[in-house]
């Protein structure tokens, strides 16, 4: 790892001592193809009314381009989401690209919308031993669905997550969720969601709404902390170029590309240990998208089991876990990032 210690932004008064950083991180997000067949209201990207800035980013990662990152991160298997801003089910040649990183030994926990799946993808991602799919459901009625997604096709969704669980069967993997994400046109709906799908899915989680570069309904710790993304995450846009968070979909923290410089190049590269810099010493004014972030406090849990469900609870999500199908677990795949309290659901 370089030693910027005697960088020029460093302020030696303030004794700094960096965090650690890995050599490689240990969860990437790819968009292999920005491309997507809805415009969530809700989405930082879709859901903009700049239809000049949306075309900026829209893309498709070329094939060699992404075969290259692959190789270089592949050492450490890390976890892969192939998505930020695309719908996964839309990338060009996905089963290809889903069997390269198979190949290579890593994990990918796949998140879509579900409306293209079909029996025979859903049965080659079983068999390829995908480790985790979430379908974004966010609503319990075709009515909420509308005003939260623009389209009212709550059945043709739904009946992408049976395809899913048909495909499987009792096999462990892929780990089955759905996911919702609250706000106020359908925070009505949250209970029935949650009691209708806890008992069908592996998981189900809820999220808090990220709006305006924060999260409104999150009540972070007092204490500021820095942001565990920028020592765990790297997110891939289908250019290469890295930000400093998912949540930037327009790219405003460009820290780097991966196929101009490599990825432990950027990983470990000065604009990516500046913002670090920045984080450690509360100088959060000097990242403006991260600022008014509170997004940095997702990863505090609290624990309890509860009608056969593990329920883990973070400021920004809830994930209600089936106790009957934790054999699947892998707390990365969760943005958990441990392993189940096994005590506390053996006295359940």
């Amino acid at each position: 790892m370089a030693d910027y210690s005697k960088a020029s932004w460093v302020d030696p008064g303030l004794n700094w001592k960096p965090l650690p950083v890995g050599e490689l991180p240990e969860r990437v997000l790819i968009d292999f193809a920005t491309k997507c067949n809805l415009r969530c209201p809700m989405c930082p990207v879709w859901g903009s009314e700049d239809n000049n800035a949306i075309d900026s980013v829209k893309g498709v990662m070329k094939a060699d381009s992404a075969t290259r990152l692959l190789d270089e991160i592949a050492p450490i298997h890390p976890l892969i989401q192939p998505n930020m801003y695309g719908e996964p089910l839309l990338i060009p040649n996905l089963r290809e690209r889903l069997s390269d990183m198979k190949a290579r030994g890593i994990a990918i926990a796949f998140n879509t919308n579900g409306l293209t799946l079909d029996d025979d993808l859903a049965k080659f991602m079983v068999d390829i031993g995908l480790d985790s799919i979430s379908f974004s459901i966010d609503a319990s009625t075709r009515e909420t669905l509308e005003k939260i997604r623009g389209i009212d096709k709550l059945e043709k969704i739904e009946a992408a997550v049976f395809r899913m669980l048909a495909a499987r069967g009792d096999r462990e993997l892929p780990r089955i969720s759905v996911s919702f994400t609250l706000q106020d046109a359908n925070r009505h709906e949250e209970e029935a969601f949650v009691e209708r799908w806890s008992g069908i899915v592996d998981c189900v989680r809820v999220g808090l709404l990220f709006e305006n570069g924060t999260f409104p309904d999150m009540k972070p710790p007092e204490k500021r902390l820095p942001c565990p993304t920028l020592y765990k995450t790297l997110p891939v846009h289908n250019d290469g170029t890295v930000t400093v968070c998912c949540l930037d979909g327009f790219k405003s923290t460009n820290v780097g590309n991966v196929f101009e410089d490599g990825v432990k190049a950027v990983w470990n590269g000065e604009e990516f240990a500046k913002v670090r810099y920045y984080h450690e010493t509360e100088q959060w004014d000097k990242v403006p998208f991260c600022a008014s972030c509170n997004g940095w406090a997702q990863y505090e849990f609290e624990e309890e089991v509860r009608d056969g469900l593990f329920i883990r609870r973070s400021p920004e999500f809830t994930y209600y876990n089936r106790i009957a199908r934790l054999k699947n677990w892998q707390g990365r795949l969760l943005g958990a990032h441990k392993q189940p309290n096994s005590e506390l659901i053996e006295a359940a």
